[in-house]
């Protein structure tokens, strides 16, 4: 097994092309100031986490109400996480930064929804009887007795979640450069230049 993962440590990850990486990093700035000047709000990528939420409650909701409350959530985390961790395995670094980056954005979005715990403004959604709506936030943080304390974990959630973009953002730089000096090929600075 310890031969297997040393193999693995050795694999190369695929290298990112000067201006993919300058592409990605433009992507990645623009949407953290998107982010930024939303100010906990809601974002156009939450649409599509909002659609694997609720499929979450309907997955875990088969192994009872408790795992299905949580579901939302858990699904929510583990679509990038999985995406991301196969990426890993496969050394893809774009793709593998590219789900990291929106693994840590979810925690954003799951922020917002704990810190709305006591107050319930947000408007919620749900796939079951819509005269039945329950606020999960709410009903978890109930049964674990920190309803009191719900911004405060949302404030936690939602720094871990900034932490974990902006690491992916200079994750992805590091490995790019770093690959390239291993190469020995220019950096994308010295890219059109040829040297006489």
């Amino acid at each position: 097994m310890l031969e297997i993962w040393a193999a693995f440590r050795k694999t190369e990850w695929r290298p990112v092309p000067g201006w993919a990486l300058r592409m990605w990093v433009m992507f990645y700035i623009l949407f953290l100031g998107y982010v930024f000047r939303s100010h906990g709000g809601f974002l156009f990528i939450d649409l599509a986490n909002l659609v694997v939420h609720e499929g979450g409650h309907l997955l875990f909701g088969w192994f009872g109400p408790t795992l299905g409350v949580w579901g939302g959530t858990l699904l929510e985390w583990l679509v990038p996480f999985l995406l991301a961790a196969y990426f890993f395995t496969q050394r893809q670094t774009s793709a593998f930064a590219f789900c990291g980056f929106f693994f840590f954005e979810n925690w954003l979005y799951t922020a917002t929804y704990m810190a709305d715990a006591r107050a319930m403004a947000l408007p919620l959604v749900t796939t079951g009887d819509s005269d039945y709506v329950e606020h999960d936030w709410n009903t978890i943080f109930t049964s674990l007795g920190v309803l009191e304390y719900d911004t405060k974990i949302s404030a936690v959630i939602r720094l871990l979640g900034w932490c974990g973009m902006i690491g992916i953002v200079v994750w992805l730089v590091w490995r790019s450069l770093r690959q390239e000096q291993a190469s020995g090929q220019p950096g994308p600075h010295h890219e059109g230049r040829k040297n006489f």
